[in-house]
């Protein structure tokens, strides 16, 4: 893949409309994915202050990548705002794939960061913790001290690794 095509990629986001029907029946759908895959997490899931859904982001990349996808941020069961999140990194990597990320928001604090400004990054938060699957079946609701906790499910293509390190979050205006 060209720079060119991954400087597309991280563009896309200024002149595509969202979905917004769309975007929320995807959410709807990881989030179940999510949840009947750990019953912990779905416990996790009842106690957070929000959850910000990303049910379909592509990455894409040689040695220069990108990532971008719109998500829907929960609170309480109802939607109350869409984002997007875009990242672009540089090094050893090459190929495509998609995959979505669920963003638990635990605390009031993380939750005012998000609200409060221009474009939340993750990576430069040092309460955010990044979930995988051994980890997610040892999480418990006693033992989640941090503030925000991400899950990455559903990767689907032919790219090793999935980071959020530098991924930055932006509420967007349908």
């Amino acid at each position: 893949m060209s720079l060119v095509a991954v400087l597309a990629l991280s563009q896309m986001a200024l002149f595509n409309k969202p979905d917004t029907a769309k975007i929320d029946a995807d959410a709807t759908a990881a989030l179940n994915r999510l949840y009947s895959q750990s019953p912990t997490v779905a416990q996790l899931g009842a106690k957070a202050k929000g959850i910000l859904i990303f049910p379909d982001v592509l990455k894409a990349g040689f040695v220069f990548g990108a990532h971008r996808g719109n998500g829907v941020l929960r609170v309480n069961g109802k939607d109350v705002g869409y984002y997007n999140t875009t990242a672009g990194s540089f090094g050893l990597q090459a190929g495509a794939q998609k995959f979505a990320y669920i963003i638990f928001i635990m605390t009031d604090q993380a939750m005012s960061r998000l609200h409060d400004s221009r474009g939340w990054e993750i990576g430069t938060d040092p309460n955010v913790v990044l979930v995988d699957a051994g980890m997610a079946a040892q999480l418990t609701t006693t033992t989640a001290p941090k503030g925000v906790y991400a899950f990455v499910l559903d990767q689907r293509g032919l790219m090793a690794g999935i980071t959020l390190q530098g991924a930055k979050i932006s509420e967007i205006h349908p």
